[in-house]
């Protein structure tokens, strides 16, 4: 699985992207999510406001509840503001 992570998301993980194993029992991006954030304080701090990071599965945008299996590419991306 490919993850990617996007703007201060990449900056407090340390990586733009990393290439993982899907881990047993994981079948959304929220549980994704909630594994990735045990990973580390980095992560920890990424995800910390889970609720207000949006998520692409193979380019397209979904939710928490949106399935990912071992071959995916999952992308993470900050709440962005205009002006």
């Amino acid at each position: 699985m490919k993850v990617l992570y996007f703007a201060w998301l990449r900056q407090r993980i340390g990586t733009g992207e990393e290439t993982l194993d899907l881990p047993e029992g994981i079948s959304n991006a929220g549980e994704l999510m909630d594994w990735l954030k045990a990973k580390g304080p980095g992560y920890e701090q990424a995800f910390q406001n889970a609720d207000a990071v949006k998520i692409a599965v193979n380019q397209t945008f979904g939710s928490r509840e949106t399935p990912v299996a071992a071959n995916d590419e999952v992308a993470f991306f900050p709440p962005v503001t205009g002006g």
